[in-house]
């Protein structure tokens, strides 16, 4: 598996047999590759304050990968208003790379803030509201909704309410 850990509040705090350990927090983005057998661990980092995360879970593009480890950090300002790339097959842009035909974008919006995403022949995607509410494309979301859109050539994501929200562009 693909595993992208994406947390929204607190921090998490991971240890594997790969020799890796960190707290990952709001704004950073963890990509484990579990390839061919790694032993992990998650934990909340805080004995007081609750964590709030995504896991993502992804099949690789290919079976008996080598374990991997990345972890980066991104901005609000390189969300807010605009899909920031933060996880791609080719890594591009500073993006976590994951062994997939997939990328992953991040945005930050504000009520009556919209951003577009253009979908290439053939691809879909999966949207992913995880704070506040949206409308995409003329349908509703709330915070934890989530919504796949196929057949499409665009996709527009308005801000009813500040949101942070993830756009998954698909094979």
């Amino acid at each position: 598996m693909e595993i992208i850990t994406y947390v929204l509040s607190g921090a998490l705090e991971h240890r594997d047999s790969m020799g890796n350990g960190s707290a990952i927090r709001p704004g950073e983005v963890q990509r484990m590759t579990a390839g061919s057998g790694v032993t992990h661990s998650e934990a909340n980092a805080s004995d007081t304050d609750a964590v709030h995360l995504l896991q993502i879970w992804i099949l690789p593009n290919a079976r008996g990968l080598k374990p991997g480890y990345e972890q980066k950090a991104f901005t609000d300002a390189e969300k807010r208003g605009q899909l920031r790339l933060v996880a791609a097959g080719d890594g591009r842009d500073g993006a976590v790379t994951i062994n997939q035909d997939a990328a992953i974008y991040a945005t930050l919006l504000e009520p009556g803030g919209q951003v577009v995403q253009q979908l290439a022949a053939g691809r879909s995607a999966w949207i992913q509201v995880a704070h506040g509410a949206v409308t995409v494309n003329g349908h509703d979301l709330d915070q934890g909704d989530g919504a796949a859109v196929s057949e499409e050539s665009d996709i527009t994501i308005a801000g009813r309410q500040e949101s942070e929200v993830l756009l998954f562009d698909l094979a």
